[in-house]
């Protein structure tokens, strides 16, 4: 029988935000055609820039926010 060992595992340390308007919102869930925000609020549709950090790197692409960001959900 096979064991499993936890030696040399990692875990990473990632985090996601949303920049817009000079703000910055975390990113809880991505799909192709929507985000799930922590702290939704409301915004026209626009431009805004995803920010990934995995461990010490850091991935920045623009993203066009098509229906804009509404306070009243996630």
């Amino acid at each position: 029988m096979a064991s499993l060992s936890s030696q040399g595992g990692h875990s990473a340390q990632v985090k996601m935000r949303l920049l817009v308007n000079g703000g910055s919102i975390t990113v809880e869930q991505v799909r192709r055609d929507f985000l799930l925000v922590d702290s939704p609020f409301d915004h026209p549709p626009g431009d805004a820039s995803m920010v990934l950090q995995s461990d010490q790197s850091e991935r920045r692409w623009n993203v066009h926010l098509q229906h804009g960001i509404s306070a009243g959900s996630r």
